[in-house]
């Protein structure tokens, strides 16, 4: 069963060595995270899954204490799902996955907290991945006995200005107000129907995530709160907590 759940941006930039000046300007998200992250704790989940966007060989399934690097983003930085920041972590052996990008965030916002004391394991899926999928594997994740809690790693629009990732699209900013009203709200109907092909036209990072957080929160009756939206970077990004 879905105890809790919380939404982050999957940005890299929420790492301060990544962000390298810039990363004050992200302060305000990295703070929001954290406060989500405490919501999950208090929620007492048996279990913890991180579940984000991941390349075709990034996805699947991750262990606990699976390894990402932040070095394709110009930073010899490492990190471990699930356990403290502190100490020296180990690049993965030879032929081992790699965390996906936005698991690697995943683990390094809970590094920062000291880790997580339960069970935490990651899931990467795919952009191709159709809503009804996503719905299903929601909702087979919240099967099993126990309480579960998810951490929801995504992106919204990037095209949202002139100097945005990609070319600015006028409908960006309502897309994203939308899926701020439907985490706001906790709306599972809203976002189990975001349109999976706008979404990737306006190359929306988050929308398999969210959509696989419907399928798992579809019977767990839970309130949210949006604790920050932002797009500093001509990006939506997003923290909310449900519970």
């Amino acid at each position: 069963m879905l105890v809790a759940a919380a939404v982050c941006p999957a940005t890299p930039l929420l790492v301060p060595e990544v962000a390298s000046g810039a990363a004050g300007e992200l302060a305000g998200l990295r703070a929001a995270c954290g406060r989500a992250l405490t919501g999950l704790a208090a929620a007492r989940p048996d279990r913890l899954l991180v579940v984000g966007p991941a390349e075709p060989d990034e996805r699947g399934p991750h262990a606990q204490g699976a390894v990402g690097s932040f070095r394709p983003f110009g930073v010899d930085l490492t990190v471990r799902l699930g356990e403290p920041a502190e100490g020296t972590v180990a690049e993965p052996a030879g032929g081992a996955r790699r965390l996906p990008y936005a698991l690697a965030v995943a683990a390094w916002l809970l590094g920062q907290r000291g880790g997580w004391a339960g069970p935490c394991e990651g899931l990467g899926v795919g952009e191709p991945l159709a809503p009804s999928e996503c719905l299903r594997v929601g909702r087979e994740l919240a099967a099993p006995p126990g309480r579960l809690a998810l951490l929801v790693m995504g992106d919204g629009s990037a095209c949202r200005e002139p100097g945005s990732p990609r070319a600015e699209d006028a409908r960006a900013v309502a897309f994203d107000e939308r899926v701020a009203a439907a985490l706001a709200a906790a709306d599972v109907e809203a976002l189990a129907g975001i349109d999976a092909e706008l979404a990737a036209e306006l190359q929306v990072a988050g929308r398999a995530p969210w959509q696989v957080l419907a399928g798992a929160a579809a019977d767990a009756r839970l309130t949210g709160r949006l604790l920050c939206q932002d797009a500093p970077y001509g990006v939506g990004y997003f923290v909310a907590l449900w519970s």
